[in-house]
């Protein structure tokens, strides 16, 4: 089953390495996700209207780092990653606005 995470789409397109880190992973420590029933509600509540975005498609097999997951908002079970993603295991990138 492949996990989403949903970056604005200027910093994706400025994006040149084979290890993504978004500011939240050195904030937090692991780096937010979704599944693919999860990405329109956690787009309406984190991004404003109108933003666009760049939504990575990941295959967790390929991953380089460690996704647990675990509960977050409402205790509902989202996937994080625990380091940086390699962009062998992001398969599609798609764009979309908020």
């Amino acid at each position: 089953m492949h996990i989403y995470h949903i970056v604005e789409k200027e910093v994706w397109d400025e994006f040149d390495s084979e290890l993504y880190s978004p500011p939240g992973l050195e904030r937090e420590g692991f780096v937010h996700c979704s599944f693919a029933e999860q990405l329109d509600g956690v787009i309406e509540r984190y991004y404003e209207k109108g933003s666009d975005l760049a939504v990575l498609e990941i295959d967790p097999e390929y991953l380089m780092s460690r996704v647990v997951n675990e509960p977050s908002t409402n205790e509902e079970i989202y996937p994080h990653i625990y380091g940086q993603i390699n962009l062998s295991a992001v398969v599609a990138v798609k764009y979309r606005k908020a």
